[in-house]
């Protein structure tokens, strides 16, 4: 781990306690940077939140939410590239394959229940996971190789909410039904593809926009978004949010 020790890590997870004294651990979630390359220059997948959501409503986000352990049991057609799944896994107390494998299916979950999305290859899929039953009827088997980890977030202390957010990033290549009318829960409306430039001049959080300029500088140095490169790690340390190399 480049930058960032075992302790500093430990301490961005660490439990952090809320007005009235309710402990707070941020919560694993994850999100999907959705790519397309057709035309000639990349664009990414974003959609507004419900302004009446109490975490960043109105924001224009890249689809995702929580990660459920659950989902580390649900088949795949192909697991995390080893160097992505070690980035994933990072150190730690609480690293496990199992957690990284988790935070990686739960980008791809909601990628389906918020955009309509499936990524994955076409084939026979059963599961008696509730929330995979969308790609069971629509013959879709999930995939993580294709899956590259971009960046990492920990939201600061003293939020509504807390979440320790990685990005991960398919490109539209990868998706084997796009369903017309959107995701089941439709918690994202306005869904749009932009350019990186026009995406950064959206209303979008500033971690949001930091994290397209990461992947801006990445895509200009490997445009194919090699496995096993350095992720950013944004986290809050001695008062001072900060960035360090994973």
């Amino acid at each position: 781990m480049d930058g960032l020790d075992r302790a500093a890590v430990d301490k961005a997870e660490s439990k952090d306690f809320a007005l009235g004294g309710k402990p707070m651990r941020p919560r694993d979630a994850a999100t999907l940077i959705l790519l397309d390359r057709a035309g000639g220059h990349v664009r990414v997948l974003m959609g507004r939140r419900h302004r009446g959501h109490a975490f960043m409503p109105g924001r224009f986000v890249f689809p995702g939410g929580r990660t459920d352990p659950a989902d580390s049991r649900v088949p795949v057609a192909s697991a995390l590239h080893p160097d992505e799944e070690r980035k994933l896994i990072g150190t730690g107390t609480r690293a496990t394959a199992a957690r990284a494998r988790a935070i990686a299916m739960s980008a791809i979950r909601e990628t389906y229940e918020e955009a309509g999305l499936l990524i994955g290859e076409k084939g026979d899929f059963s599961t008696r996971a509730r929330d995979w039953q969308g790609f069971a009827e629509h013959g879709v088997r999930p995939s993580l190789a294709c899956l590259r980890f971009i960046a990492r977030a920990i939201t600061p202390p003293g939020r509504v909410r807390r979440f320790d957010t990685r990005f991960l990033a398919a490109w539209r290549d990868d998706v084997a039904v796009e369903l017309a009318d959107g995701g089941p829960t439709n918690e994202l409306e306005e869904l749009v593809w932009l350019s990186i430039d026009e995406a950064r001049e959206t209303e979008v959080p500033l971690i949001t926009r930091t994290v397209l300029d990461d992947l801006q500088q990445r895509l200009a140095s490997d445009p194919e978004l090699s496995p096993g490169a350095p992720v950013p790690f944004y986290a809050m340390r001695r008062d001072r949010f900060e960035r360090q190399l994973i």
